[in-house]
């Protein structure tokens, strides 16, 4: 059965899944970067950049495990890019240029409506101004008998979680503290939602926890 998954989902020790002020310079906020160090080495990030090199190992399976076999992804709004309000035109895109590394139908969150926008590789971009729910009805039928993703940000997660709606989540955990930023675990009780962690594994980088319910 097709599940609803957050995977690759980066948190420091200090329970911040995102730094402050995320801008065009900074687009996991400041110091966000540093909590995906376990990555950014693997060769599944480096195939993302048309790179041949990279790490394999535990860091890039489970880098391969976050974003393979999605039949659709949804993200919030601060996820698609920097852009607040209404849309001031067309375009942008996204952070990914014109090669998002979704390569499926991926729905995002918003208040301002605007056209879906077709990219390369598969990847085609819904605005969804109806909420959680409109997007995930929209996100299961695209994704058929695959899995649906939610790829944050980080009040999205949350309030997938919060409603229930997500049975699996893979957390790597970074040994890095950033003392500011969006905290992920602030007010949910995830042991009172059903859920147990399933598997964990440290590496250098990060340690890597499934939690399911």
């Amino acid at each position: 059965m097709a599940k609803v998954k957050v995977a690759g989902f980066s948190v420091s020790l200090d329970g911040f899944a995102a730094g402050t002020d995320q801008s065009l310079k900074h687009p996991l906020g400041v110091r966000g970067e540093e909590m995906f160090q376990w990555f950014f080495a693997t060769r599944a990030f480096r195939q993302m950049l048309g790179q041949a090199d990279g790490e394999t190992g535990v860091d890039d399976s489970f880098g391969r495990r976050a974003m393979d076999g999605f039949g659709a992804f949804i993200l919030g709004r601060n996820m698609f890019g920097p852009v607040r309000g209404d849309w001031p035109d067309d375009q942008w895109k996204g952070w990914w240029g014109d090669n998002p590394p979704y390569h499926a139908p991926t729905f995002v969150l918003t208040h301002y409506p605007r056209p879906p926008i077709e990219m390369l590789g598969g990847t085609t971009f819904h605005f969804v101004t109806e909420g959680i729910e409109s997007a995930l009805r929209q996100a299961r039928d695209a994704a058929g008998a695959k899995d649906v993703k939610i790829g944050g940000g980080v009040e999205t997660v949350r309030q997938y979680l919060q409603a229930g709606h997500v049975d699996e989540i893979h957390l790597a955990l970074a040994p890095v503290a950033l003392g500011r930023g969006e905290a992920l675990f602030a007010g949910l009780d995830l042991r009172a939602l059903g859920y147990r962690t399933v598997e964990h594994v440290p590496t250098a980088r990060a340690t890597h926890v499934v939690l399911a319910k």
